[in-house]
């Protein structure tokens, strides 16, 4: 079962009242289970990452067995260059030194084993279900800085919602930008979905308030809210986000139910800082993380889990509206080691 079906249940959508075949037509052909396809696709956009890190390792190991100091600076510069972080490479580092010197190790060939079943472990220690409104709708904020993708990854999270047969508003709240709400509407088209817009300029606030009011009125299962790209160092435009949060608990008390952060993967360590500022700033819950087909250093899906403590929500990987993928922890390691 996809992830977010199990959260959010499977409600009736644009896709409900399709034509259903007669009892007499062939039955169509069924789609190959969802996981299978979901890892073949994720193996396909993290081929870089792959390269970077795997192969690197397996390059360190090839004719080793004796586990030495320049085995273990050789492991250390192919953890950071994958980005992976400097935090996590020391700690995996230091688990490698402890078996060793317990003798639980003895082979450089098991610290490929070894390294995987960590990565897994920092990965499945943030993972936690999406929140879901106890009535609809379901609110989801996206922040994040000028240029990540933030508007069409929003484009593609509806797409994941319909074919998930859910209704979804989408919310034109970046005002500022030129042609931002168009681009969003030019979306709401693609998918089927209605986009409640103001005009340029217009207090953010306001359109998110006509959106939720919109949305609770007709029970719509999720409510996307676009906000405008912003740097984490501009305290008025951080400040505004608080104000879109306070405007949202005055129409549904406990919205947003997250505020997802869409991240650029080829910023790679240089975007931490970025999310702790939003976090500290804006309460995000929850990271997307955009164009990992397009890096060899996917690594910081591993640092941002280890030091944010926040879970991946969705990773990008090509320009498709399919290439949204559901983030599961032990379908990412295992597409990188397998």
């Amino acid at each position: 079962m996809p992830l977010f079906q199990s959260i959010f249940g499977n409600k009736s959508g644009p896709e409900a009242s399709e034509p259903q075949p007669e009892p007499d037509a062939p039955a169509p052909a069924l789609p190959a289970p969802a996981k299978s396809s979901l890892l073949d696709r994720l193996k396909h956009g993290i081929q870089k990452t792959r390269a970077g890190l795997v192969e690197k390792l397996e390059d360190t190991f090839q004719g080793k067995k004796q586990i030495d100091a320049d085995l273990l600076e050789e492991l250390e510069y192919a953890l950071i260059s994958a980005d992976i972080g400097m935090k996590t490479s020391t700690e995996v580092l230091e688990r490698i030194r402890q078996r060793v010197d317990r003798k639980l190790v003895n082979d450089a060939s098991e610290l490929k084993a070894l390294i995987r079943e960590y990565l897994l472990e920092v990965l499945q220690g943030v993972e936690r279900p999406p929140v879901r409104a106890a009535e609809p709708p379901t609110v989801l904020m996206m922040v994040g800085v000028n240029g990540v993708g933030k508007t069409t990854t929003i484009g593609k999270l509806a797409h994941f919602h319909r074919s998930e047969q859910r209704s979804v508003l989408l919310c034109a709240a970046d005002t500022f930008r030129a042609a931002a709400i168009e681009q969003l509407e030019v979306w709401g088209q693609r998918t089927g979905f209605e986009v409640i817009r103001q005009q340029q300029g217009s207090d953010p606030s306001a359109v998110m308030f006509d959106a939720l009011q919109a949305a609770k009125a007709r029970k719509t299962d999720i409510v996307i809210v676009d906000t405008a790209g912003r740097l984490h160092t501009k305290n008025n435009l951080m400040l505004e986000l608080e104000k879109m949060r306070r405007t949202a608990q005055r129409v549904i008390p406990d919205a947003p139910h997250e505020v997802l952060l869409v991240m650029d993967a080829t910023t790679g360590q240089n975007g931490l800082e970025q999310a702790r500022k939003f976090t500290e700033s804006s309460g995000v819950t929850g990271i997307v993380l955009t164009k990992l087909d397009g890096t060899a250093k996917g690594g910081v899906v591993i640092a941002i889990a280890r030091e944010l403590a926040l879970p991946i929500r969705f990773v990008g990987v090509g320009e498709q509206m399919e290439d949204l993928l559901p983030f599961d922890a032990e379908r990412f390691v295992q597409s990188l080691f397998e």
